[in-house]
C-alpha cells in the first residue's frame, strides 16, 4: 500500500465523520443492537416466572450450558449463542453506508475525472475504497462489542449480581467471521457502486446483502440451529475464501471507459 492509497482512504473516512447524515446513521444500528436488544433481553429472563417457556427451552440444551439458575442460564445463553448472530449485521450495514458512495459518489461530486488520474491503477483505487470501507465497518464492530459487554455485564451485575463471560464464539466472531462478511459486502457494494447511477440506487442493492445474516438469525431464534464457535469456524472459512476470490476477480474487465459511463 503507497501514500497515494492512504490519501484515498483517509479522504473517503474523512467523507463520512464530517457529514452528521452519515454519521449519525452509522451508530443507530450499534446502538440498537449493543444497547437496546441487550436490555430487552435482561428484563425479560429478569421478570419471567420460573415455569416459563423458557424453562422448555432450557431443557433442549446440552447439559453443559445447563448450569446455574435460570436467570444466568438465559443470559448466557443470550450472551454467547444468541447476540453473536445480531452482531454480524453490524459489519454489513455499516460498511455500506460509505461503500455505497464510494464510486458513485464521485461522479455526483463530479470528481471521479480527477481520480482516474491519480498516479494509481484501477486495482489500486478500487482496493483503497474497499480498504476505508472495511477498516470503518471493523473499528465500528470493536466498538459495539465492547460497548455491548458492557452494557451486558452491568445489567445482570445489578439485576442478580453476575456477569456472564464471553465465550470463544466471540473470538471467532471478530477476529474471522465479522472481518470475512465485512469484505464480502464491501467489495461487493463497492463494485456495484461503480455501476451504479446514483447513491440511492447503490444503498438499495446493498441492503440485499444482509438477507443470508437474517436467515442465520431466524434459524437461531426459532432453535433450528444453536451457534457455536465451531460453526462460525466453518462460515469463516468459507466467508474467507469467498472474499478473497472476491477481491481476485472484483476488477476483471473494467476500464476507464465502463467505469465513466
Amino acid at each position: 500500500m503507497n501514500s497515494s492509497m492512504l490519501a484515498i482512504m483517509r479522504k473517503d473516512l474523512r467523507g463520512v465523520t464530517v457529514n452528521r447524515r452519515l454519521f449519525s446513521s452509522l451508530w443507530i444500528l450499534p446502538v440498537i443492537f449493543t444497547v437496546f436488544l441487550p436490555s430487552v433481553f435482561n428484563f425479560i429472563f429478569y421478570v419471567s416466572p420460573e415455569d416459563s417457556d423458557f424453562t422448555k427451552m432450557i431443557d433442549l440444551l446440552p447439559a453443559s450450558m445447563q448450569t446455574g439458575d435460570l436467570t444466568q442460564i438465559m443470559a448466557d445463553l443470550a450472551l454467547n449463542n444468541i447476540m453473536p448472530v445480531f452482531l454480524l449485521i453490524i459489519p454489513v450495514m455499516t460498511s455500506s453506508i460509505m461503500a455505497a458512495s464510494s464510486f458513485v459518489g464521485e461522479k455526483e461530486k463530479h470528481t471521479l475525472e480527477t481520480l482516474l488520474y491519480s498516479p494509481l491503477s484501477l486495482k489500486q483505487i478500487f482496493q483503497a475504497k474497499v480498504l476505508a470501507s472495511f477498516s470503518l465497518s471493523m473499528l465500528v464492530t470493536f466498538v459495539s462489542c465492547i460497548l455491548l459487554f458492557v452494557v451486558f455485564g452491568i445489567e445482570n451485575y445489578i439485576l442478580s449480581g453476575w456477569i456472564p463471560m464471553p465465550s470463544l464464539t466471540w473470538l471467532v466472531l471478530l477476529f474471522l467471521l465479522s472481518p470475512s462478511i465485512s469484505l464480502i459486502a464491501v467489495t461487493l457494494i463497492v463494485r456495484g457502486s461503480a455501476k451504479a447511477q446514483s447513491v440511492e440506487e447503490s444503498q438499495q442493492s446493498a441492503s440485499y446483502l444482509v438477507i443470508p445474516v437474517v436467515l442465520l438469525i431466524v434459524g437461531q431464534v426459532s432453535g433450528i440451529l444453536l451457534i457455536n464457535a465451531g460453526i462460525l469456524f466453518l462460515l469463516s472459512i468459507l466467508s474467507a475464501v469467498i472474499a478473497w476470490f472476491l477481491m481476485q476477480k472484483s476488477m476483471k474487465n473494467w476500464n476507464y471507459e465502463k467505469l465513466l459511463r
